[in-house]
């Protein structure tokens, strides 16, 4: 079971639900980390989300998704959505959950928020990385930013609703202030990177790259013959590959 919260955010809400979440059980281990989902950038928290919460609870870890401002059910215009405001939302859910340890999972552009929020502010909460085919590389948006300069925005239909998507030139100005140098020398925790080896959005090559510049331990799993998305037998194993390597690095509940 999960309950679902809305959270405030510079004058809107984020909403997230937290599975398993002790949030007023004064029984409850205050030691066990939290797994948090971060979504990617045209996605929600539904779907493989709740999956992969569910799977952390089942391991004992309480664990939260939630969906960006822009997206979802929480408020605010995808347009307005940034790398900064997404900063901004996950720091809102840490805060509200309040873990005093967590395992940050992000897909695509939700791995950038996840590495970059553990390299700066949430750094002392943060046990571990998981990432799937994360944004490390702001050239992976290559495509839509020559786009947008040509354009003036991309105009995207939503997969999760009837409404549309808007890109402009804001998202790449914030981009550009968020490059991958400055979390390849200050992440000081586990990362490990899952991509799909035939990935036609972000090039399987930008994580190996990744994890050579990382200063830190790094695990990098490739799988044969998937995309940007995940078959559900692929799925499968990167969730029963991150219980294992979240158990061997002692990050277990």
């Amino acid at each position: 079971m999960a309950e679902t919260h809305r959270i405030d955010v510079d004058g809107e809400t984020v909403v997230a639900d937290v599975h398993d979440g002790p949030l007023d059980d004064d029984a409850a281990d205050p030691e066990r980390p939290w797994f948090v989902c971060c979504h990617g950038l045209r996605s929600d928290r539904t779907g493989s989300y709740e999956g992969r919460c569910e799977r952390a609870v089942a391991e004992g870890y309480p664990a939260v998704r939630f969906d960006f401002r822009g997206c979802g059910d929480s408020d605010g215009q995808f347009v307005d959505s940034t790398l900064e405001s997404r900063l901004a939302d996950l720091g809102a859910v840490l805060e509200f959950v309040d873990p005093e340890t967590c395992v940050l999972f992000g897909s695509s552009f939700g791995g950038t928020v996840a590495l970059h929020a553990a390299a700066t502010f949430a750094a002392d909460r943060v046990e571990a990385v998981v990432t799937r085919a994360p944004v490390t590389y702001t050239r992976a948006f290559d495509g839509y930013r020559e786009q947008v300069a040509a354009e003036g925005e991309i105009v995207l239909e939503d997969e999760h609703s009837d409404r549309t998507q808007r890109i402009d030139e804001r998202f790449f100005e914030v981009l550009e202030r968020y490059p991958f140098e400055p979390v390849a020398r200050d992440l000081a925790v586990p990362v490990a990177i899952a991509h799909g080896r035939d990935d036609e959005s972000v090039p399987v090559e930008d994580s190996l790259e990744a994890a050579g510049a990382l200063e830190t331990d790094v695990a990098c799993w490739l799988y044969a013959g998937e995309g940007h998305r995940f078959s559900r037998a692929a799925e499968r194993r990167l969730r029963e590959a991150t219980v294992g390597w979240l158990e061997e690095g002692g990050i277990a509940p």
